[in-house]
Parts: structure tokens; C-alpha cells; sequence
């Protein structure tokens, strides 16, 4: 069995398991693909009107990036395409994170200064941490051009320039 398909069937067996959980809090660190040096990290916390995302960026060129939920937590390839396409368990059109119409996974964009630093932070209504629709054992992909948050299925986002996986605290 390949090293990839494993990691999946774990990861897939992990997900059932805390979906039966109240998770109230995630965390997702970010590490660069091959080529780049982007890191970060990205924290979920349950509120009463949805829940919170505080993502904070690193080594990224100045301007917009795209961010999302992609559909597995398998960051093993060198270009994070082990990771699929945007979480989209609904059958969803591509958006932005304030439209009604969107896949779970659309997050935005993340503002990057000429330092290189960016941060997202805002309450998403749309993602949870639990039940069918959790992205608990999902993953995280930093983009390396901004989201159009119209074209699909990606938003023409461009290249994977980081991944993590969204684990439950």
C-alpha cells in the first residue's frame, strides 16, 4: 500500500472519531511546499455565531493570496496537491467567504505587507468543527495568487505555496 493512501485511511479513521466529538478549537500549522518558504498558522475557535478563523502568514510576496480548506489532511506531496480540491461537501459553486453560495473550504484572501506577513481574521458561518461538514482532518492551503472568488472551481489562485492539516485541540 502506498505511503499516501495509508496516511489518508488514518486520517479518514481520526476524522470519524472526533467527529463524534464537541471539538471547540482547531489548529493548523502551515509548512512550505517544495520551492517556497511560506509558513504559518491557522487556529479555529467555536463562537456563538460560527466560528472564529485567526490565520497568521509568513514569507509570502506583498498583496492578496488565496486561503481555503482543501477536502484532505495529506500534505505529502511536494506541491500539496495530496490535498485535493476545495472542501466542498455541499456540491457548491466557488465564492467568496461572505456569499451564501460557496464551498465550506472558501476562506478568502489573506492581505500580505511588504514584510511578508499577512493575517485573515474574521467568523465564518459557513464551517464547522463538528458533525459531517467538520474540517477536522482537512487541510489548509496558502495560494500563490489572490482568489477571484468567482472562477471554478478554484478562484484561479494559482500554485500551493504552503499546507497544514486542521487538527482538534
Amino acid at each position: 500500500m502506498k505511503k499516501s493512501l495509508i496516511i489518508t485511511v488514518i486520517l479518514v479513521a481520526l476524522t470519524s472519531l472526533v467527529r463524534s466529538q464537541n471539538v471547540q478549537m482547531a489548529i493548523c500549522k502551515l509548512n512550505p511546499t517544495e520551492g517556497s518558504k511560506v509558513t504559518g498558522t491557522v487556529t479555529f475557535s467555536k463562537v456563538a455565531d460560527g466560528v472564529r478563523i485567526v490565520a497568521d502568514v509568513q514569507g509570502l510576496s506583498k498583496g492578496k493570496h488565496g486561503i481555503h480548506v482543501h477536502e484532505f489532511g495529506d500534505c505529502s506531496s511536494k506541491d500539496g496537491s495530496s490535498a485535493g480540491g476545495h472542501f466542498n461537501p455541499h456540491s457548491k459553486s466557488h465564492g467568496g467567504p461572505d456569499d451564501a453560495d460557496r464551498h465550506s473550504g472558501d476562506m478568502g484572501n489573506i492581505d500580505v505587507d511588504a514584510n511578508g506577513k499577512g493575517r485573515l481574521e474574521y467568523v465564518d458561518k459557513t464551517i464547522t468543527l463538528n458533525g459531517t461538514g467538520s474540517v477536522i482532518g482537512k487541510s489548509v492551503i496558502v495560494h500563490a495568487n489572490e482568489d477571484d472568488l468567482k472562477t471554478q472551481p478554484t478562484g484561479n489562485a494559482g500554485g500551493r505555496l504552503a499546507c497544514g492539516v486542521i487538527e482538534a485541540l
